[in-house]
């Protein structure tokens, strides 16, 4: 069963990688962008800085669904169908100006990208805070396993 195997490998991609893929629904079709991310420390969601202008900013206000994609980058001598992702279907929220969980948010976010603190300024940009429903971890060709929310949760809370 999925909840016993160990995740390890999944939790040091996501914190590996700082960049994911987003999928959005614009109009009713697919359509995908690059966001940075961070995750709140108790792993339950990702957490993106995305300005109003952005067209995937406009999908996710239209309809919460997205999706996104963290991969293992290219070029480290591994073939394209052996490297490691996770897919990671949710929901999008924007957090409000001034509460509690915008705080959560810019503090996560920041302690990854402290360069981008002057951008948080902006009254353009919003955070939004994607939580799980499920993932969809593949860690090398033939090694693929679905992940419920919780244990997606858990096994980004846990230090290895």
């Amino acid at each position: 069963m999925t909840e016993e195997r160990d995740l390890s490998p999944l939790a040091r991609l996501v914190r590996s990688r700082t960049v994911a893929a987003l999928g959005t629904l614009n109009a009713g079709a697919p359509f995908v962008s690059m966001v940075p991310f961070a995750v709140l420390p108790t792993g339950d969601a990702f957490v993106i800085h995305v300005s109003r202008l952005a067209m995937h900013t406009k999908d996710m206000r239209e309809d919460p669904r997205v999706s996104l994609l963290v991969m293992q980058a290219e070029g480290e001598g591994v073939a394209p169908q052996a490297l490691a992702r996770v897919t990671i279907l949710g929901e999008a929220r924007e957090m409000e100006k001034g509460s509690e969980e915008e705080r959560a948010c810019r503090e996560a976010y920041l302690a990854r990208f402290p360069e981008a603190e002057p951008l948080t300024g902006f009254g353009d940009f919003s955070f939004f805070a994607i939580r799980p429903a499920r993932a969809r971890f593949v860690a090398g060709f033939a090694q693929a396993m679905s992940v419920t929310a919780e244990t997606l949760a858990q096994a980004l809370r846990a230090r290895d």
